[in-house]
């Protein structure tokens, strides 16, 4: 199949690199691991992008996740030109922020108060600085395959963008930062246990995605994240969940709700906001007390609360809470992951789509359960190869082996059978060719 004219999207390209260093505002973006041109692009709409060139691809990237009721939808729309029509932002508290935050809270049951901020990233390092500030002592735990943002002293062994760049930390964090961090392996009860019990004293908290998508799609047995809770707890330690992808995705309540395993301390992020920036993070009104003005752990932001992306959320959230709707979406993604994997299999191809809820990860492993980054193989040779063969059928996933991709409601039976026989005949070109 010949390749789309992507010439727009090429000279645009070609003038951001004058502007931004590699010429993107975020790596992954990039395009450096699949190869090719970036798409620059023009409008999204329902399930649909449109590029600069005027191609039109099927999206299964919905803005790293979450846009979970697919692009322009006319709900979060009209919200966000309402609240637009008062003003962008004030720097002070509105209506809105307590509307969201009351949605939130009735809704799930185990926190108290959250506080808003403006991205995953941001709501995880106030997270930290929570934990650290409670307990009064300074060291982490994270897992080797999670990925908790540009944090410093989480940019240890992280995922998704560093290793698709090919590093496995960043310049410019001090070693001192990354001392402070342990990391394990995932799923390994034994070393966890070990190093816990060790280090209990100087451990302030455990950070996790429990749902690991950052770094393939690595699914957690339910035993180690209950045996991780229950060691927390004995030990005095802080158990911090990572929902900045799974929150809002799998169930209203995150992985928390849908593996029923309350954290001390849960971050969230992007679903939030309807595809606005926003985060935030929350926990027992106890440990929030700690929280600047009320105690003494100091975070602020200008635009945290930003009342247009509160009412983003506001609609979105709404939405999400509608009956059978994380039911109906889990549905529709197992089909559409069933047909694949089907024809993958009958076709004997070294490829299956793992999923779980509306998340869907494209591997390439012989085992289709992946639970730690050390089982997923370096090579993305055929991933790459996929990736410009989907783009060419009018299909887009985010341009790296290692991220997942996302099924909206938006994504009607019609256009999944339709990216199922696409993806199929991609997966025929890719493996037929060798």
């Amino acid at each position: 199949m010949s390749e789309l004219n992507r010439s727009i999207s090429k000279q645009l390209f070609e003038k951001a690199k004058t502007y931004f260093p590699g010429g993107v505002n975020s790596p992954v973006r990039a395009f450096r691991s699949v190869g090719g041109t970036p798409l620059f692009i023009q409008k999204g709409d329902g399930a649909y992008l449109w590029d600069e060139d005027g191609n039109k691809y099927t999206d299964f990237c919905c803005s790293w996740g979450p846009l979970i009721l697919g692009h322009n939808h006319p709900d979060i729309f009209e919200g966000t030109v309402a609240a637009l029509a008062n003003g962008a932002s004030f720097g002070a508290p509105t209506k809105k922020e307590n509307e969201l935050a009351a949605l939130i809270l009735s809704n799930i049951p185990f926190i108290d108060k959250l506080r808003f901020v403006s991205s995953g990233t941001e709501a995880v390092m106030s997270a930290i600085r929570l934990a650290r500030g409670a307990s009064g002592k300074t060291k982490l735990v994270k897992f080797e395959g999670c990925y908790h943002g540009h944090v410093d002293s989480l940019m240890v062994k992280a995922g998704s963008g560093l290793v698709t760049l090919g590093t496995s930390s960043s310049a410019g964090v001090p070693e001192s930062l990354a001392n402070e961090t342990i990391v394990l392996p995932l799923n390994d009860l034994s070393k966890l246990s070990e190093i816990l019990h060790a280090q209990a004293h100087e451990i302030a908290a455990v950070i996790i995605e429990p749902i690991p998508a950052n770094n393939g799609l690595l699914l957690q047995d339910k035993t180690f994240l209950l045996s991780l809770r229950a060691l927390c707890t004995k030990l005095n330690i802080l158990l911090i969940f990572d929902e900045v992808i799974s929150g809002f995705r799998v169930a209203f309540g995150g992985a928390a709700a849908f593996y029923d395993i309350i954290p001390d301390i849960v971050t969230y992020g992007k679903i939030m906001g309807g595809g606005l920036p926003v985060g935030a993070y929350g926990a027992s009104n106890e440990l929030m007390s700690n929280v600047s003005p009320e105690g003494p752990v100091y975070q602020a932001g200008t635009l945290s609360g930003n009342p247009v992306a509160m009412a983003a959320g506001i609609a979105q959230l709404s939405n999400c809470l509608r009956s059978g709707f994380y039911e109906e979406l889990s549905v529709k993604t197992l089909g559409f992951v069933q047909a694949i994997n089907k024809h993958a299999s009958d076709s004997s191809y070294p490829f299956k789509l793992v999923s779980i809820g509306s998340i869907f990860w494209l591997s390439f492993e012989e085992n289709k359960r992946i639970a730690s980054a050390d089982q997923i193989n370096p090579d993305m040779s055929n991933f790459n190869l996929l990736h410009a063969e989907l783009l060419n059928r009018g299909i887009y996933i985010g341009p790296s082996g290692y991220e997942v991709g996302f099924i909206s409601q938006a994504h009607s039976e019609v256009i999944l059978d339709a990216s199922v026989i696409g993806f199929c005949d991609a997966l025929d070109a890719i493996f037929t060719v060798k």
